[in-house]
Formats: structure tokens, C-alpha cells, sequence
């Protein structure tokens, strides 16, 4: 499919973080001029050779203030908001995130006449009752009220080299002889490659429905047990699945709370009673004329690193 972004300028929230990060690798091949917002620009300095010299340019910006966004949007013709936070500490809320910043992003995109504009939210966020996803919700409808002809792209758990899921799960089970299944591991997810929730921005922006909200699963559904079950296989590590029940691992979840990065919280439980599988009837990446990558296909190249002794541990010396 070819595609239009040569030399336009397209502004990303978010870009330093894992899914950011895919997404301007593909903008910067699609040769796109890129503008990466943060607060700090020297964050952002890695990103540069994504591209070629002077094609990704940080840029810094208070996201407390109003003017700083507009004038980190203008002249743009897309802007991509990739923020969101997995848990809140201190000044980093849900309502702050997830709300307050789209709707500043999106208010800013108006003003400046932007073209495109996209927003990464998260599968189930209608029917979920976790803050995380009733914020993300918020944060949908905010961005719409301002700008009607936003697309919004709904993954599901993603995967890829540098995930937090897949990866935070291998790293346990190289220091535990039992994986947990909260809730006994029912709840349904359709895990989709990082790879391919970038290519959705770049096939959103070349040719998506202007205010349509993408729903984005990847090839496979499988339940918690099953994705543990993929986790034993790749790693080569056949750690025990023990169910444990809702209300132990809220308990659980309260102590990890006290840890800087907490393992596990109650809001992400009360997440796991609901199903992150695409809806009947929404628009999927086959309507971005993307066929998903199955998870077995990309994760032993990155989960075969916590086998015993490496990723080639099993292969015969030549």
C-alpha cells in the first residue's frame, strides 16, 4: 500500500515507550518528519538514528500548560498520542493521562487545523470496570468532543521484545517454581504484535476511516492459562499454574503497591474479571489490510534468551 507521509511532519506523544518506539521506526521509514514531545529532550536522543540526520527532532514540552502543547503540535499534519500509564503514583493519575492530556492534545489539533490525529486507548475499555479503563473511556470521549475525526486504536495485551507482560512474566519464572493464575486464569485475551500495532497507525493514517475507533486483536485468543502455558514453552522453564482466587490476589496486590513499580495492583485485577478479546462488528486490523502475526512466531525470539543456558541451548553444536 503506498503511502503519503514523505516529508510531512507528524508529532507523537508517548514515542520514547515500547509501542512509541515501534511506531517511529515506521513513520521514519515511511519518510515521515518526525517530532517526539517530552519533557526532558535528551530522553528522546536514542530515537534519532531510527532515521535519517535531522528526520526525528524531540521536542520539549510542559504538559502542564496549554500553550506548550499547541506549540509543540503546530504545523503538523498528524499527531499520534501514545501516552498512558499501567498504574498511578504521585502526580501520574489516570484521570491526568489518560483524560486530561487527550483532551489538551486533541483541543491543540483543532487549533492548529491538524489533519490526522490518533489515539492509542485499550481493548474492552467500554465494558471494563477498572479505573484504568473507565479512564481510558474518559480520555476517548474527550478526544472525540474536540476532535470528531480522531481515530482511536484499541490493542489488545501487546507483545514484542521489550513488552512488560510477556517479559515480566519470564523473569518471574526464573526465580519461582509457580506462575500465577489470577482468578484461575480464565479471562480471554487476544495478544497482537508490537509490529503490527504500528503498522495500524501508519495504514490509519494512509487510508482510515476519519473518527472510527479500531478495535486491534491479534491472530489468536487464548485465556490467562493458556498464554502462562505459551510462557512454559518458550522459556523451556515448566513452571507449576496455580490458580489463586480473586480475593487473595487482591490482598497480594496491596502489599505489591508499596513497591516503586508494583508487580501487580488491585485496579489490574479487577481488570482481569473482563474479557480483552475485539468486539462483534468493530473494526479490526483487517480493515487496515493487516493480517496479525501469531504469537509463536515472534516470541521465541525474544522469550528463548531466559532458557538455561540461552537461546540456542537445545541446538547441536555444528
Amino acid at each position: 500500500m503506498p503511502h503519503h507521509l514523505n516529508n510531512k511532519i507528524v508529532t507523537i506523544f508517548g514515542g520514547t515507550g515500547f509501542v512509541g518506539r515501534a511506531i517511529i521506526a515506521k513513520l521514519a521509514s515511511a519518510g515521515a518528519l518526525i517530532r517526539v514531545v517530552t519533557r526532558t529532550p535528551q530522553s528522546a536522543y536514542f530515537l534519532k538514528p531510527y532515521g535519517q540526520v535531522g528526520q526525528i527532532v524531540a521536542i520539549p514540552c510542559d504538559f502542564q500548560n496549554a500553550e506548550s502543547v499547541r506549540h509543540a503540535i503546530g504545523n503538523s499534519y498528524a499527531v499520534i498520542n501514545c501516552l498512558g500509564i499501567l498504574f498511578e503514583k504521585g502526580n501520574h493519575t489516570f484521570q491526568k493521562v489518560h483524560v486530561d492530556y487527550p483532551n489538551m492534545i486533541a483541543d491543540a489539533a483543532r487549533a492548529a487545523s491538524v489533519q490526522k490525529l490518533i489515539h492509542i486507548s485499550a481493548l474492552a475499555c467500554e465494558r471494563s470496570q477498572s479505573q484504568y479503563a473507565i479512564s481510558k473511556k474518559q480520555g476517548e470521549e474527550a478526544l472525540h468532543k474536540q476532535f470528531p475525526r480522531a481515530m482511536i486504536i484499541r490493542p489488545s495485551v501487546i507483545f514484542g521484545a521489550d513488552d512488560n507482560f510477556f517479559n515480566m512474566f519470564a523473569k518471574l519464572s526464573m526465580i519461582s517454581p509457580a506462575l500465577p493464575l489470577i482468578g484461575g486464569g480464565h479471562t480471554l485475551f487476544q495478544p497482537v504484535y508490537v509490529g503490527d500495532v504500528a503498522q495500524s497507525i501508519i495504514n490509519a493514517l494512509n487510508f482510515g476511516r476519519d473518527g472510527a475507533i479500531y478495535e486491534i486483536g491479534g491472530a489468536e485468543t487464548i485465556s490467562f492459562k493458556g498464554i502462562m502455558k505459551k510462557l512454559n514453552f518458550h522459556t523451556g522453564r515448566d513452571r507449576f499454574l496455580v490458580p489463586i482466587p480473586i480475593w487473595i490476589a487482591t490482598i497480594q496486590a496491596m502489599i505489591f503497591s508499596l513497591l516503586p513499580t508494583p508487580l501487580l495492583t488491585r485496579d489490574q485485577i479487577i481488570s482481569l474479571k473482563t474479557d480483552n478479546i475485539v468486539s462483534s462488528g468493530a473494526f479490526t486490523l483487517c480493515d487496515l489490510d493487516i493480517t496479525p502475526k501469531a504469537m509463536d512466531e515472534i516470541l521465541p525470539t525474544y522469550l528463548g534468551h531466559y532458557k538455561s543456558g540461552g537461546r540456542f541451548a537445545n541446538q547441536k553444536r555444528v
